[in-house]
């Protein structure tokens, strides 16, 4: 998106030098391929599969070992990484214009307005796992910080993350003595729903009438945007917006950083990839317990994840440092893809509810993770594809060059 602009100015740290400049274009295109792979299965099947994997089918052979596989390297990662970016665009954003004197934080507050107001859209209108309604709220609270010293916004990172784990564990802990109804109620409508709510899903998402979608997701989209939020959303981007401010100023996230440094970020992502593993292990022993796996089990990713993440950047970081024709060739239209991530990011969803919904071709609960996987692919051929040949000839994409307008409020520059 484009608040992760890698444009910079004088004085706005070490992402100065063009080659620092792609790594970020290059971490945020990884950042929104990777993503379509964790959200397709929310277009593809009722939602409450992401949290309980074994609600009904797609989970024997194959379909078992996508999800195990996706569990373990891009649930949470790479929505990890887009919000470490959005943190670091942040910084950047603010360094331009305070360098050339400009108003940065009328600038900045009125692009998160705008984003929440796209979030809005994307949610009510198209699909209800929107992220930028919670970027824009996060991008709010955290840009008060922008000027602290790394080590500060690590402590702070650290500190509203834990506030979202000991949020979780207390709900997990005080389950047993919630009143029965509240207990049935979270695992009727987020747990296990009973069929009858998976079959209401499959007549208003299968069936062609938009509208009835829309109100269908209404009451959905509302308390992800209220309580989620609230509960979890805030805490987990925000506290991740923090760290990667202090990544973006400590050089890590600019290829800045030594090939060791980047080596051991690789080498500790196995620990949070073990720690995801441990969390299904332990899920199954206790047969999935509702109560136990989604509110303490998931903190082993919760927190498994951020390392896992590391690892990615310190992947992408290592792969910018080469000066290797091969890998150029591979990164280039990974940066096309990241400058035109919101874009992208849209597209991804205007994709999935055409191939998904009862308004497009409506293969909702009929495509396995398999076929998932596959339609993910294409995808992003597409996109890796497409992204590069915008650009030759337009400056921004679509969608980011719209948010620039409307930010100003006059008109950008649009074609080369």
């Amino acid at each position: 998106m484009d608040d992760f602009s890698a444009d910079t100015s004088p004085g706005s740290g070490p992402v100065a030098s063009p080659d620092r400049v792609d790594s970020l274009d290059v971490l945020r295109g990884v950042a929104v391929m990777g993503i379509f792979v964790m959200n397709i299965p929310w277009f593809a099947m009722y939602g409450s599969t992401h949290f309980n994997p074994t609600y009904y089918g797609m989970w024997d052979g194959a379909g078992y070992a996508i999800w195990y596989v996706n569990h373990l390297f891009a649930d949470q990662k790479f929505m990890s990484i887009f919000s470490m970016l959005f943190g670091a665009g942040i910084v950047l954003f603010a360094s331009r214009k305070e360098d050339r004197g400009e108003p940065a934080g009328k600038y900045h507050y009125r692009r998160m307005a705008w984003l929440i107001l796209f979030g809005l859209a994307h949610a009510y209108m198209i699909w209800e796992g929107d992220i930028l309604f919670l970027y824009g709220v996060c991008g709010m609270c955290v840009y008060p910080f922008r000027r602290a010293r790394p080590s500060r916004l690590v402590v702070a990172g650290v500190v509203v993350l834990a506030v979202g784990a000991g949020l979780s564990l207390g709900s997990g802990i005080s389950a047993p003595y919630w009143p029965e109804e509240q207990r049935q109620e979270f695992i009727d409508n987020s747990w296990q729903p009973p069929l009858e709510k998976l079959a209401e899903a499959t007549e208003a998402y299968g069936g062609g009438d938009y509208w009835k979608q829309v109100r269908y997701r209404a009451p959905s989209v509302l308390v992800t945007e209220t309580f989620v939020l609230l509960f979890w959303g805030v805490w987990r981007a925000g506290g991740l917006m923090l760290l990667g401010m202090a990544l973006l100023k400590l050089g890590v996230l600019g290829a800045a950083r030594s090939r060791r440094t980047y080596t051991i970020m690789v080498l500790t992502a196995f620990a949070g990839v073990a720690m995801a593993a441990y969390e299904v292990h332990e899920n199954f022993a206790r047969d999935w317990e509702p109560f136990y796996s989604f509110f303490i089990g998931s903190l082993y990713n919760y927190f498994g994840s951020i390392l896992v993440s590391g690892g990615y950047i310190g992947l992408v970081m290592l792969a910018c440092t080469l000066r290797a024709d091969a890998f150029r060739r591979v990164t280039r239209p990974l940066a096309a893809a990241g400058r035109m991530a919101f874009s992208n990011y849209i597209g991804q969803s205007l994709i999935g509810v055409f191939i998904f919904y009862g308004t497009g071709l409506g293969y909702f609960n009929q495509i396995g993770r398999s076929g998932q996987m596959a339609i993910v692919v294409a995808v992003w051929v597409l996109q890796l594809t497409l992204s590069p040949l915008w650009l030759s000839r337009f400056r921004y994409g679509p969608l980011e060059w719209l948010w620039r307008v409307l930010t100003y409020g006059r008109r950008q520059p649009f074609r080369i």
